[in-house]
């Protein structure tokens, strides 16, 4: 595929990705650029999918570092075979019991490769996803600096190890807490906030074929609609909308009415005090009512 914003949009949007221009931007320009994109944005808008989706468009594999706290350089860049080592020490020695070594214990042999070192030694270049990077300190995001500028990383015993095909680097992120300046200063920075009713109808329509066109904007303008009057703990995302639109068309609903949203708020809703206060402060009749206006 010739790199271009245009069919760069049009292979995304083969693989159901909806788009928009300044989404496209950004991953054009990441990609001509070969620097990370840093993606933030509410739980569910479609971060982690853009990477799954970028593997797909260049065929190629999608390597995953989901981020957690406590997360250290060995989980996420490599770790010796311990076990192989020992193996080798025990058939090393001779008759005597005296252990002859032909072989350096601390070489690629004995190396087991962790997502970030398997992101820059394969045969091709790879989709490489650093999945809530906010999860983890500082410290490891500093420990991240040489592979997001020179795409190499450094092992005490072996050397720089660089990169044989620059990878496409996705980091997503949550804003559970503030990333640092020099993270920042690495990547091409994408924010995807929650679609406009246009956009998540037609995310739906992609998504869910088959789903009849009123169905499919009651369900878009229903869910804008709450996201703009309540403020829940956690808002309905791209997520729950599809799960919520695939309910529907499983009870056989041709509309939305208000008992069977109160019916279905669950699947909207991830917590019962969201549930709650929703019924209580805001309402299926409201909701419908000004969905009804939108839409």
């Amino acid at each position: 595929m010739e790199l271009n914003m245009i069919n760069l949009r049009r292979a995304m949007e083969a693989e159901g990705y909806i788009t928009d221009g300044n989404l496209v931007l950004s991953v054009f320009i990441a990609l001509k650029l070969e620097k990370p994109l840093l993606v933030t944005g509410a739980p569910g808008v479609g971060k982690t999918e853009l990477a799954k989706v970028l593997a797909s468009v260049f065929n190629t594999d999608l390597i995953r570092l989901q981020c957690y706290e406590g997360l250290d350089e060995q989980k996420a860049l490599y770790e010796w075979n311990y076990q192989k080592q020992l193996l080798q020490i025990q058939i090393s020695k001779n008759d005597a019991g005296e252990c002859i070594l032909n072989q350096n214990l601390f070489s690629k042999d004995f190396l087991l490769e962790r997502p970030l070192l398997k992101a820059i030694t394969g045969p091709s270049k790879k989709v490489l996803l650093i999945d809530e990077i906010d999860k983890t300190d500082e410290e490891f995001e500093a420990f991240l600096f040489e592979l997001l500028s020179d795409f190499q990383v450094s092992i005490p015993e072996l050397g720089t190890i660089k990169a044989h095909h620059k990878p496409i680097v996705i980091l997503t992120s949550n804003a559970e807490r503030e990333l640092s300046d020099g993270l920042k200063r690495r990547c091409v920075f994408l924010h995807i906030d929650f679609p406009s009713i246009e956009k998540e109808y037609s995310i739906i329509k992609a998504k869910i074929p088959g789903i009849k066109d009123k169905l499919a904007v009651q369900v878009a303008s229903t869910v804008f609609a709450i996201r703009k009057q309540f403020d829940a703990k956690k808002l309905p995302s791209i997520s729950e909308t599809l799960d919520w639109a695939n309910t529907l068309q499983l009870l056989n609903s041709e509309e939305i009415t208000e008992d069977t949203m109160d019916k279905t708020l669950n699947i909207l809703f991830k917590d019962k005090e969201d549930i709650d206060n929703f019924k209580e402060k805001v309402g299926s009749q409201k909701v419908l009512h000004t969905s009804k206006q939108q839409g």
